[in-house]
């Protein structure tokens, strides 16, 4: 007993030594900082950071110094933490807001480069007293920020607004800026800043540039594709590309960080952020590595300096208030220059205010090489805890006022408003072989949306139909799971009907659907199409909006989508709700619309586009006749997905020729993926919808006939003209 009570206390002894005791302490940690300082509305972000500095080496020395060593167990969590967040600034980045607004961007990441770096030299040289090389480094360190920050915009789903976009994008600039000048006078304490030395940074830099920007996304994207089953295998090969590209940027002269930044714009474009495979990369981040690399930071602060002396705290004082001064400066500059307004002003602040990262980067590097001083090197570690306290409370307040200003103003109100009503159903056939129509059902479906998707299975009504209810509820809830990493909640029906298309109908008018999603497959046998196939049935029993879907192919592989709409497609009553989805569709895949319809369709897509603020791509041909389609010569790849809004009979963009198009789509372009929608068709509520013999079929019947007839006789007088 002795023995054991002994090895016991000798476990936690201080500091810990026991690996697998030090990583369930941290994770407690992790655990518990976020519900204690929860009540007392403190971020979790410096909750986590003043739990490292109390179980760090200075603190009661729960962590030695050992670990926090290159080789050291929290070292490599907290590095792979940094890279975390850099990397996922890079994927949620909206590369489409970022190019819109550049000019704001390339105008605040120079103003909160110069600024710094202008007044920061005299303050460190003439102030503090540093010679030309360290007050240059020095200078250079308040210009860097790290978006610590970041984690809590995008909890609270302002990420890709304009100023977040801003803030980010001078980010870009002004570290690489800086470490770039950190390579630089590394080079020259060692006595090689030559020619040799820029030709070599410059052509690591283009080697760089071209493997990530040129071979990674197309290795990416045959990976997601040939393996798109693969859902854990996903996880592994981003985090694979996270480090090759963090090591690749090191080979070529510059932190890792960037590298890991830059391998999140280089899969930007192939990971939906709707994806299961985005939720994974934001759960196991933000629960996981980004905590770790947040108790790290503080566990380097060594509070003992503050009574070292009066210089010490000069050193600090001078530096915490000018690296917070000099950032503001910048953000006060861009504000004035593109009229902001207070509460954004602010929120730039907050995600740029933060010192971490780069500035580590550059201390310690600067410290090692003997350019700077241990005086400077506590005041800096100070300056991190501090700034990373004021841009979390900064960036935390002012990101909710400006959420509650959206709100108020309007602007995401009616798009909410419009979210609450949409439902979506996915009617499945079979049991198997939908994780595409399900992976494209997450995609066009916005997540605040209440109740967002549906999955109903008829069965046909018979003496097997109670054991085939229990089969088939058995086998859905294994179809279920493949949203169980996402943020959607799956609502499943099974249902039992003497007929399939009736039972569908059915469902989706209990839950006020008004998007149907069904496999429609190209392998429609010949009695089907004598008699009807599904289509056409399911068609008349239902009148909601629904998506023939033939999909066989990976939704990373599409390059474009290919929209062609008949003329006065956007006067029907269900237009925003489809065309909404197709946007949105194209906004997760980060593609292309190549619009083929009428100026006036085209233009109402784009007041949609501007009305639920999705940054999309869209091209339009005009196209005034349908029939006149194939003359265009369209040259279609097989990466394109081809949509085409067709009709029912009697609505206002109904025409003759609108029935035949999609199966001379289908035959013209056989290897393509294909979408066919039919917008939905109001029942009218007057006293005759009561009698089913009151129909207008026959006298729409005798219109189309009319209609053809006119128009062959108009092409034979066009012939005798030519002729």
């Amino acid at each position: 007993m002795n023995y054991f009570f002994e090895h016991f206390l000798k476990a936690f002894q201080l500091p810990l030594k026991n690996p697998v005791l030090i990583f369930s302490t941290i994770l407690f940690i992790i655990l518990l900082t976020p519900i204690v300082l929860r009540k007392m509305k403190i971020p979790a972000i410096i909750g986590l950071i003043i739990s490292g500095v109390i179980i760090g080496p200075n603190g009661f020395g729960i962590i030695g110094e050992k670990l926090l060593e290159s080789d050291g167990s929290v070292k490599l969590f907290s590095t792979i933490g940094l890279l975390y967040i850099m990397f996922m600034a890079g994927l949620e980045l909206d590369m489409k807001e970022f190019k819109k607004y550049r000019t704001k961007s390339f105008t605040f990441g120079f103003l909160t480069f110069i600024i710094p770096i202008s007044l920061g030299f005299p303050i460190c040289h003439y102030g503090l007293g540093l010679n030309l090389t360290a007050s240059i480094l020095t200078a250079s360190m308040f210009a860097t920020h790290t978006l610590v920050a970041y984690p809590i915009v995008s909890k609270l789903g302002i990420s890709k607004n304009v100023v977040v976009a801003v803030a980010v994008g001078g980010t870009i600039l002004t570290d690489t800026a800086v470490l770039i000048i950190l390579a630089i006078i590394s080079s020259s304490v060692e006595g090689q800043l030559d020619f040799s030395f820029w030709l070599r940074l410059i052509t690591s830099l283009a080697i760089f540039t071209f493997i990530m920007f040129a071979i990674i996304p197309r290795i990416a994207r045959w990976f997601f594709s040939k393996l798109e089953s693969e859902k854990t295998a996903h996880y592994i090969f981003v985090l694979s590309i996270i480090f090759f590209a963090a090591f690749l940027a090191e080979m070529a002269g510059v932190e890792h960080i960037i590298g890991a930044f830059v391998a999140g714009l280089v899969l930007n474009k192939l990971i939906p952020h709707t994806s299961a495979l985005m939720n994974r990369i934001d759960f196991i981040g933000n629960s996981l590595f980004i905590p770790f690399f947040l108790i790290s930071v503080g566990m380097i602060v060594d509070y003992k300096v503050l009574f070292q002396g009066p210089w010490a705290l000069i050193v600090a004082g001078v530096l915490t208030t000018f690296a917070l001064i000099s950032k503001w400066l910048a953000t006060f500059v861009t504000q004035l220059i593109f009229k902001m307004t207070n509460t954004e002003r602010q929120v730039i602040f907050g995600l740029s205010s933060a010192h971490a990262a780069a500035t580590l980067a550059i201390i310690i590097v600067g410290f090692e090489k003997g350019i700077l001083n241990s005086q400077v090197v506590n005041g800096t570690i100070l300056l991190i805890l501090v700034t990373c306290m004021v841009a979390s409370f900064v960036t935390e307040n002012a990101g909710k006022r400006l959420l509650i200003q959206l709100a108020e103003s309007g602007e995401e109100s009616e798009l909410i408003q419009v979210s609450r009503n949409q439902h979506l159903l996915i009617a499945i056939n079979e049991l198997k072989g939908n994780e595409r129509l399900i992976d494209l059902s997450v995609l066009i479906t916005d997540k605040r949306v209440l109740n967002p998707i549906s999955v109903v299975s008829v069965l046909p009504n018979n003496q097997e139909a109670e054991q085939r209810i229990r089969t088939s509820r058995k086998e859905m809830d294994e179809i279920v799971k493949h949203f169980s990493d996402g943020e959607f909640t799956v609502n499943v029906v099974t249902t039992i009907d003497h007929n399939q298309s009736s039972g569908i109908a059915r469902v989706s008018k209990e839950l006020f659907t008004d998007i149907l999603v069904l496999n429609d497959s190209r392998k429609i046998n010949l009695l089907k199409r004598f008699v009807g196939d599904d289509r056409n049935h399911l068609l008349d029993v239902c009148d909601k909006t629904i998506f023939f879907c033939q999909l066989e192919k990976p939704t990373v592989s599409y390059q474009k989508i290919k929209l062609i709409c008949p003329p006065l497609a956007h006067l029907e009553t269900s237009f925003i709700s489809w065309s909404e989805r197709i946007l949105r569709l194209a906004k997760e895949l980060n593609i292309t619309i190549e619009f083929i319809g009428t100026l006036e369709t085209f233009e109402a897509i784009k007041k949609v586009k501007k009305a639920v603020k999705l940054s999309v791509t869209t091209k339009h041909i005009e196209l005034n006749e349908l029939e006149e389609y194939f003359l265009l010569n369209q040259i279609v790849t097989e990466d394109e997905l081809i949509v085409f809004c067709s009709a029912r009979s009697g609505s206002v963009s109904y025409l003759s020729f609108v029935d035949s198009f999609p199966n001379k789509i289908e035959k013209a372009y056989p290897d393509n993926d294909f979408i066919l929608i039919y917008p939905s068709q109001e029942i009218s509520s007057n006293a005759f919808t009561a009698y089913e013999d009151f129909d207008n079929s026959p006298l729409s019947k005798g219109v189309e006939t009319i209609q053809k007839i006119g128009k062959e006789v108009g092409s034979i007088f066009k012939k005798n003209e030519q002729s």
